[in-house]
Parts: structure tokens; sequence; C-alpha cells
């Protein structure tokens, strides 16, 4: 079996399956629940529409970029379990027996997972992007804050985080060939990208020393793809915490890097080990 005919086999297990569009509308939910909070929020401190207890207005700067950016900053775990489970999943169910039988040649095998991984990131990622501007779109809009929809800076935004979902897709097919148990795959992507980064680029942000180190995390380099982050809010508004970025080529090089770095160990380790 040749690459497109695994390609296509890796699309047909995958529209088997729930998956996909579970992923997709867990996505959908948390997307706009943050981006219409917190839009609505930031929105409203910036225009004093709702009162600081400080008193005073805190100033945020443009508030679009960096709240269109939820799409990637928060939503990019879900390309991520997606890819992983694509790999991890078929140890789970023993499913990957049959599919070395169909194709005895793993890397291309491999490949097809990879390609399919990062088709489907970037679809992830159109419906992240969808789903962000909505809600920061509305959310802006009440209060007569600029959705900067005109600038053609923001549509290269949403484009560069189509990008950044669709590498994540090959990150997360990496990680599931690093770690094949489901339930740890699962657990790692979740502990690392919602508690163990956020927290190490927040502890970072108060020295430039451990900025400029924090920068190369994949979290951090899929934001200097991306052009924007979240945590751009709280360096405008506070003025004193250090937010350091790769330019965006590089940021994607990372992520590059970091897929090819977990994939390669994987194969070394537990992809050519004998299946039942």
């Amino acid at each position: 079996m040749g690459f497109i005919a695994g390609l296509r086999a890796e699309f047909t297990k995958v529209f088997t399956t729930r998956l996909w569009w579970v992923l997709a509308l867990v996505m959908i939910v948390y997307l706009g629940a943050l981006t219409g909070g917190l839009g609505t929020l930031f929105a409203g401190l910036q225009t004093g529409a709702i009162r600081a207890s400080a008193g005073h207005v805190p100033r945020f700067g443009d508030l679009a970029p960096p709240l269109y950016s939820f799409a990637t900053s928060i939503g990019y775990v879900f390309p991520i379990l997606f890819g992983a489970l694509l790999t991890a999943g078929e140890w789970r169910h023993q499913t990957i027996t049959p599919t070395f039988l169909a194709n005895p040649h793993r890397y291309t095998v491999l490949w097809a997972k990879i390609w399919s991984a990062v088709v489907f990131g970037a679809a992830y990622g159109a419906v992240a992007v969808a789903t962000s501007a909505a809600g920061t779109v509305a959310a802006l809009q009440h209060f007569g804050v600029d959705t900067e929809l005109h600038d053609a800076a923001t549509w290269h935004l949403f484009a560069r985080a189509v990008l950044a979902m669709a590498l994540w897709g090959f990150v997360g097919v990496g990680l599931g060939v690093l770690v094949p148990n489901q339930a740890a795959v699962i657990v790692t992507v979740l502990a690392f990208t919602q508690f163990v980064e956020p927290l190490l680029r927040l502890a970072s942000a108060f020295s430039s020393e451990t900025a400029n180190a924090a920068k190369f995390l994949p979290g951090a380099a899929s934001d200097a793809l991306v052009g924007a982050s979240f945590l751009d809010l709280q360096n405008n508004a506070e003025g004193t915490i250090v937010v350091a970025q790769l330019d965006g080529q590089y940021g994607g090089l990372m992520l590059v890097i970091y897929g090819a770095a977990v994939t390669v160990i994987g194969c070394l380790t537990t992809w050519r080990r004998d299946v039942s």
C-alpha cells in the first residue's frame, strides 16, 4: 500500500469515529465562551463601562489581536490531542495490528498519519479562528472598540493561526508515537498545555533572562508564529511584565523541530516494536 492509499485509509478511519467532531464541538464551546467572556471583560474595563476595583481605567493597547489569538494560544490543545490519539488510539484499540498487516511499511503509515493530522489541524484552525473571531467581534462591537477586521494584518494573523494549528497536529502525532498509551498521552498533553507551560511562561515573565529562555517553549513559539498572544494583554496593562518572542518564521521552525524531535525519538523507541 502506497502513501496515497495510506492517507485515504487514515481519513476513512477518522470519519468512522466520533473523535473529530467531538473535539471540534468542545473546541467551539470552549473558545466561544473564553473569547466572548474575556472580550467583554477587557473591552468593558478599557472603555470604563466596567469599573476596575482600583478605580483607574486600565489600558490594554490593541485588544483585537490578542483576543483573536485565543484560537491558537488556548485552542492548540485540540489538534495536539487529535494527532496524538490518531496514533495512540490505534495501540489502545489494537487496530494497529491490521493497519501494519495492510501496510507493512511502517514509515509510510506514519507519513500518512502526519499529513492527515496536518490537514485536520488546519481544519481545526479554521474553525477555531472563526469561533474566536465571532466571540471577539461580538464583544468589541458591543463596547464600540475597533475590531480591526478592516486591517490586512488581522487576516494575516488568521492565516498564520491556521498554519500553527496544522503544525500542532504534526506535534500531536509525534507525541502519540512517543507515548503510545492513550490515557498517558492525554494526561501528558493536558497537563503540559494547560498547566505546566502557562505556569513556566508566567514565572519567566519577570526578568529578561528567563523570558528569553521561555520564548523557546512550544506554546511561545506558536504565539510567535501567529504574531499575537493573550499574554500581550497582561504586558500592555502592567508595563512591568517581560514578554519575549521569536520572530514569526523562527516560531514556526521551532514547532517543526518539536514535532520532528518527538517523532524521531518515538520511532527509535516504540514505533518499531513488535505488535500482537
